[in-house]
């Protein structure tokens, strides 16, 4: 009897410590990321603006300025080369747009490497691999980005070596990326903690659709900071697919998330700025309890590899001012028309003006936002 109470005392220990290296051995590699990767990446950011404005304009501000763009590919060396001969055009003429903001944004869509592996081989009808030299890194901060997102479908083209070499890239030239998974970027400025976190669709990033993970990590960096901003790669592709529907979008078999759901979502759970891209079109505003939803930028860049067809052509610079608690002030659609090359220019046309207005009012006929024909928004 006593070694028979022996032995299922020691088989009832072994099965407690077999259980616990079962869970660890086969908790999935999402799991790990949420719950024990938890990364912060603080900046002291500095101000996009001309030196000589900055004494004088920045000590009495009371809001933040953002200003943000949609896809950026400023041309690709793989699998062959389509390349600018001289790259500094590619920025010049809408250099004058970018300034002025206390932080610029963007979504870097293509990856800064020389790897020479890539995860689409050499591509192939909606497979397409971007890769653009690191030296290029030095044009984009000359053009005055801040932050721009590495989470959408192009950052893994050349694996994760490529990913990593982005993120390196970037941040030798003083360009903060976001966008890996769990990652929480936070921005000091003038006593305000600005959180960035970036979504895709995505396994391999915080994806749109896992929104309890989504809103466990937004809870952590409503924590860390006073205002909270959420980057977002996801919704369908094209010029079908400008309007905004409560419901999930499938774009080339792929789940493209609920827009509509995860931006409220994160703005029920406390996120105060959404700016979508990936359509590559611009789509509707919405002003969801104070907060502005940018649901996509469409294409700001896309030198001889994104289409510039119809719509696809239309690009702005959203301008957007918060106060201090978050909430949506006044904004301002900056447009910009990408010529055949997809070099974008400034557009006197003011197309994604008109469109966003005509699309607003038809996905949110509700919302209390005004589109003015100077492309200035107000709140109603």
């Amino acid at each position: 009897m006593r070694r028979r109470t022996s032995l299922l005392l020691f088989l009832g220990i072994l099965s407690f410590f077999l259980g616990i290296a079962y869970s660890l051995i086969y908790r999935t590699s999402d799991d790990l990321e949420y719950t024990e990767v938890e990364e912060y990446t603080e900046v002291e950011a500095r101000a996009n603006l001309p030196s000589e404005a900055k004494s004088s304009t920045l000590a009495s501000k009371d809001n933040i300025k953002i200003k943000a763009v949609g896809d950026i590919v400023p041309g690709t060396n793989y699998p062959n080369n389509r390349l600018h001969s001289k790259k500094t055009v590619l920025f010049q003429s809408v250099k004058p747009l970018l300034q002025g903001a206390d932080f610029l944004f963007g979504n870097f869509e293509s990856t800064l490497t020389n790897y020479p592996y890539s995860s689409k081989g050499v591509g192939g009808g909606l497979i397409v691999p971007f890769r653009t030299p690191p030296s290029y890194t030095q044009l984009l901060k000359e053009a005055g980005f801040d932050i721009l997102s590495v989470a959408n479908n192009h950052s893994f083209d050349f694996y994760a070596q490529g990913f990593k070499d982005t993120i390196q890239n970037l941040d030798k030239t003083g360009i903060k990326a976001v966008g890996k998974k769990g990652q929480i970027l936070i921005a000091h400025y003038q006593g305000l903690s600005i959180a960035w976190i970036g979504f895709s669709y995505l396994d391999n990033h915080n994806s749109i659709n896992k929104l309890a993970k989504a809103k466990a990590l937004l809870a952590k960096a409503s924590k860390r900071a006073d205002i909270v901003v959420i980057s977002v790669h996801a919704g369908a592709e094209g010029t079908d697919a400008m309007r905004v529907r409560n419901q999930t979008e499938v774009f080339a078999g792929e789940n493209r998330g609920n827009l509509v759901k995860f931006a409220h979502a994160m703005i029920d759970s406390g996120a105060d700025l959404i700016l979508g891209h990936s359509p590559h079109v611009p789509r509707a505003l919405e002003l969801y309890k104070g907060k502005l939803i940018a649901y996509s930028l469409g294409n700001f860049m896309g030198y001889r590899t994104l289409s510039t067809n119809a719509e696809l052509a239309y690009s702005l610079v959203l301008e957007v001012e918060l106060n201090k608690k978050g909430d949506f002030v006044t904004g301002k659609i900056l447009p910009v028309y990408l010529n055949r090359q997809g070099i974008p220019y400034p557009d006197r046309q003011g197309r994604s003006i008109k469109l966003i207005r005509q699309l607003t009012q038809l996905d949110f006929p509700k919302t209390p936002l005004t589109v003015k024909n100077n492309g200035q928004i107000l709140r109603k």
